[in-house]
């Protein structure tokens, strides 16, 4: 299977934990963009939030994109809001197969709240945050993804399993 298996989602949908289980079943190195954001800036996300905004952020995250855009033969596990930015939606499209793993808000709740390394969900209403963000960004999801998986009720297995057979698919049809 050539190209990249890129996963996109809300945080706390699993990008991270699948992203591990592919790279381990498939053999391929496993990207993380938010890693190599922290990397590029020699600081951690919350930091960069803090000191420089979201915008300084978003830059960083585009030019992580476009470094990928010439490698083959990974799984890319990016951040929550990589696909408000038109100009990464049609760079993940480049990329490869772009997986959409959804959860809803209250589910996503329950797998963030006991992380703080979410600068988005430090208000007083991470839940109406939740919502409110997801309401935004689905539009830019459905455009940048090949694939929708629900993962609320779906174990790892069938998660990966259901991404390879589909990115086999998609590969083959080409």
């Amino acid at each position: 299977m050539k190209g990249n298996i890129v996963l996109i989602g809300f945080m706390g949908t699993g990008k991270s934990t699948i992203g591990r289980e592919l790279s381990k079943m498939l053999n391929y190195p496993l990207v993380d963009t938010d890693q190599s954001i922290v990397k590029k800036a020699g600081k951690p996300i919350p930091q960069i939030f803090e000191e420089e905004g979201e915008a300084a952020f978003r830059v960083i995250e585009t030019e992580i994109l476009e470094e990928l855009a010439e490698k083959e033969g990974n799984i890319i596990s990016t951040g929550g809001g990589i696909i408000v930015s038109e100009r990464n939606r049609k760079i993940l499209h480049k990329l490869g197969y772009v997986v959409w793993l959804a959860a809803s808000p209250q589910e996503i709740l329950e797998r963030t709240s006991r992380n703080s390394n979410r600068p988005l969900l430090n208000g007083d209403d991470p839940e109406g945050t939740i919502t409110r963000l997801m309401e935004e960004r689905t539009p830019f999801y459905q455009d940048a993804a090949h694939l929708q998986i629900e993962t609320d009720q779906l174990c790892f297995d069938e998660i990966c399993n259901g991404i390879i057979e589909s990115a086999r698919y998609h590969y083959g049809t080409q």
